[in-house]
């Protein structure tokens, strides 16, 4: 038999956070983020049940090919633009639009030969400080789009640095006046709000705009944890990693756990080896005490994670043994959930991390 680990995709989950964002901005438009490959789940597997959104929007061309190559003939967004001119062919052919953040890639449009008009989000930087135009060079930027030929409309872009601010921070308003100010009478489509903005701001006109881009939220983990918890939001986990227990040792005080003897018992201890470890994404920064579900019971995990094994503690799981279910994160089989945002705190990171360093070698389900 193949090796117990498996990453398992929940249709139903997705479905219900694509709606729970629906039910946050009913009167805009909704960009599924599908970048780095569905944060990890799989563009494939998520295609179905994502389909209900009114475009989806990713990173780079062969992920836009493999979208419309699933059947969508609807928006497709790419959120970086193009890497270089000849990418402007395929979007002519394939009716994608793209992101515009800098003066290469207007020229590069303004020397494109083509005869469809394409559709551009002018993308401002009001404080990220990553990609767009300044607010003072942003109207210059416009002018310059709209003079070309080969651009059919223009919308308008921005993406926040701080949307998952706590109190007594400065979230968003800043940028978001700047962008208001510097894009007021021009006429187009506009989109702000990322998963954190749509959620904690969407009854706000100004933030939901046109269009949001929900990303992290669809996947089921909260965009400002540990402020608030996916279950807060009325998010549902949609990657379960889950594994077997391969083998059980009965430890006495003082015997040691893994590599570096980093846990100790002080007591008499049944231990539960696991088939994952970190060449499967599981974080090996995950120490003792780490949670787990062992048969749907909430325990620990014990020492150091190996590249192929982990230790947890079966104190709380009496009955537990070889073959018992493991739940790494997500939904156990009698419906427990681990939420993958407690995993990745353990991990001193965020649960989009997590997502996405799930191995190739982890097999992948659909249910």
């Amino acid at each position: 038999m193949p090796r117990p680990i498996l990453a398992t995709i929940h249709s139903a989950a997705l479905r219900h956070n694509l709606e729970r964002v629906r039910q946050a901005v009913p009167d805009a438009k909704l960009w599924a983020v599908v970048k780095a490959n569905a944060y990890g789940h799989g563009i494939e597997n998520v295609f179905e049940a994502l389909r209900g959104a009114d475009g989806f929007a990713m990173l780079d061309l062969a992920e836009a090919e493999r979208v419309r190559q699933l059947g969508w003939r609807g928006p497709i967004l790419l959120l970086e633009g193009v890497f270089e001119p000849r990418d402007l062919e395929l979007c002519s052919r394939l009716s994608i639009w793209h992101a515009v953040h800098c003066d290469a890639q207007i020229d590069w449009l303004a020397a494109h030969k083509t005869q469809n008009g394409h559709r551009v989000f002018l993308k401002m930087n009001s404080g990220m400080n990553r990609l767009g135009f300044t607010p003072e060079r942003y109207r210059a930027a416009w002018a310059r789009l709209n003079a070309l030929p080969q651009v059919e409309e223009i919308s308008f872009m921005t993406h926040f640095s701080d949307a998952d601010a706590g109190a007594g921070q400065p979230g968003i308003s800043v940028q978001l006046q700047r962008f208001h100010d510097a894009t007021r009478d021009l006429p187009g489509e506009r989109s702000v709000g990322n998963s954190a903005a749509t959620l904690r701001q969407g009854d706000d006109a100004l933030v939901r705009c046109d269009w949001v881009r929900p990303g992290i939220v669809l996947y089921g983990s909260s965009p400002d944890y540990p402020q608030h918890t996916a279950a807060h939001w009325g998010l549902q986990p949609t990657q379960t990693l889950s594994s077997r227990i391969i083998g059980v040792q009965q430890l006495a005080a003082g015997d040691s756990v893994g590599y570096g003897s980093r846990f100790t018992a002080d007591g008499p201890l049944r231990l539960g080896t696991v088939a994952c470890g970190y060449a499967d994404g599981y974080p090996r920064h995950c120490g003792t005490g780490t949670p787990v579900l062992v048969n749907g019971v909430r325990t620990r995990t014990l020492g150091r994670v190996s590249m192929d094994m982990l230790a947890v503690d079966l104190t709380p799981v009496p009955d537990a043994g070889m073959g018992s279910e493991v739940t790494l994160w997500g939904r156990a089989g009698n419906g427990a959930v681990l939420p993958i945002d407690e995993v990745a705190e353990a991990a001193g990171t965020l649960g989009y991390e997590l997502m996405c360093a799930v191995a190739p070698r982890v097999n992948k389900t659909v249910d």
